[in-house]
């Protein structure tokens, strides 16, 4: 059993914290896409403030910072202290929780935790690349991701409110189909070697015991001043590769809705093959944290009657969205774990939503 010194160290390099070890490059090289990218998103949330009766452009850019803010900001400090928390966890434990990567039952476990799991998808995201990190499979990864993002306990019961509780748990046991199929197909590839495995997994000793391990993770989070800044460190240090992501999806995000009408999209999204290809692009384009998801999508299916380009719009945004790609690409040093996300969701979220628009 690792002790609570060692469970801190990032697991994807086993050992102290570098940036070279999750992040790439030197650990004194500055990382300008995460200060850059937060330095122009605080300007966005000061333009909000400061501007009021700013140019359009500029006001709905500072709007949208300030939007995003605000309905993101719980969710990314959850999940940097998840990250944190988990840090803390022996990956014996993680591999106990989640089963044996490859199987029926550990893919169930990851889409469990993904449903059950109340984050918004950036914390989310966290979350996922950690859980990478101690040693769940690729498919797995991808199977947690893909069944979180607006199935979090609170989202859910806004979008039954919205759509009502019939579309909303066809929803979401159609998107534990799509998490299901893509980790079992992660999985066989990589097993066949076509997808790299993940370097972090391990067996999972003979003599393992749930109540220590669980024990000395207690241990390990004693309440004092010191440990919660330790983890605070920890938890930033090792969320820095997903928050420059988030952070410049922030910024995109604003641009693009300060020079894209919206209403360009809106009127394309009808029930019909190609109201579902253009809001597969629509959602590709314009990412939309988890929370603003729900509602566009419930009217997409009660004022455009087109609730197929809704379950397309609502799994299409976790499927294509470059954060999540960029995160995935940068945790498992692979171009084609990371495009695998894409490749093996759409296809069925897009079949899905044409079954559903003849249904």
């Amino acid at each position: 059993m690792l002790s609570p010194r060692e469970t801190a160290a990032p697991a994807c390099c086993g050992g102290p914290p570098s940036a070279s070890c999750c992040g790439g490059g030197n650990a004194s090289r500055t990382d300008f896409l995460l200060w850059g990218s937060l330095a122009v998103f605080v300007a966005g949330i000061a333009l909000h403030f400061a501007l009021p009766s700013a140019p359009h452009a500029l006001h709905v850019f500072g709007h949208t910072c300030h939007e995003l803010f605000m309905k993101s900001w719980w969710g990314l400090l959850a999940g940097i202290a998840a990250v944190a928390v988990i840090g803390r966890v022996p990956k014996e434990l993680v591999a106990a929780a989640l089963g044996r990567g490859g199987s029926l039952s550990g893919l169930l476990r990851a889409i469990g935790a993904g449903v059950l799991l109340d984050l918004c998808n950036h914390g989310i995201l966290m979350v996922g690349m950690s859980l990478y990190k101690r040693g769940a499979s690729p498919g797995q990864t991808l199977a947690f991701l893909i069944a979180s993002p607006w199935n979090s306990l609170s989202l859910t019961l806004i979008l039954a409110a919205l759509i009502g509780w019939k579309w909303m748990l066809a929803f979401i046991l159609l998107s534990m189909v799509v998490a299901l199929v893509t980790g079992w197909i992660t999985d066989r590839l990589v097993q066949s070697g076509q997808l790299p495995a993940n370097p972090n997994s391990i067996d999972l000793p003979a003599d393992f015991r749930f109540r220590p391990a669980i024990a000395e993770v207690a241990r390990s989070l004693n309440p004092s001043w010191k440990n919660f800044l330790n983890l605070a460190r920890e938890g930033f240090s090792g969320s820095k590769m997903v928050l420059r992501w988030v952070l410049f999806g922030f910024v995109l995000t604003g641009l693009i809705r300060a020079f894209v009408p919206i209403g360009v999209f809106q009127q394309y999204f009808g029930p019909s093959i190609a109201g579902l290809f253009l809001t597969l692009l629509a959602t590709t384009v314009i990412e939309v944290c988890s929370e603003g998801s729900s509602p566009i999508a419930a009217d997409l299916l009660t004022r455009a009657q087109a609730p197929g380009n809704a379950f397309v719009f609502l799994m299409a945004g976790a499927a294509t969205d470059y954060t999540e790609i960029m995160s995935l690409r940068d945790t498992t040093r692979s171009w084609i774990t990371a495009l695998s996300l894409p490749f093996l969701t759409v296809p069925q979220v897009m079949l899905i939503g044409w079954l559903i628009q003849r249904g």
